[in-house]
């Protein structure tokens, strides 16, 4: 019964933090997107390519969205494991 009650609390902080981590992506990567949307980059490109180029913006915004959470979930995960060194 504990045993149970146990597996049951792991895999619901697990699915708790995938949700986190899917919903932290999802906010960096459109932040990261939005950012670069400010910027106007594209009246630097010429009209031929700016097919290539929006391709190219919505590839960089994922690498850097990916990055900037990755790095937020980082500090959370440390933050948290600080509690295992004051016990």
């Amino acid at each position: 019964m504990i045993r149970m009650i146990w597996s049951e609390n792991i895999m619901q902080y697990q699915g708790i933090t995938a949700l986190m981590t899917l919903v932290s992506h999802f906010a960096f990567i459109l932040l990261a997107f939005r950012g670069f949307q400010a910027l106007r980059f594209d009246r630097y490109v010429n009209q031929e390519k700016q097919d290539h180029f929006k391709v190219v913006l919505v590839l960089v915004s994922v690498a850097i969205g990916f990055l900037c959470s990755s790095f937020f979930l980082s500090v959370i995960e440390n933050i948290k494991n600080l509690g295992y060194l004051i016990k």
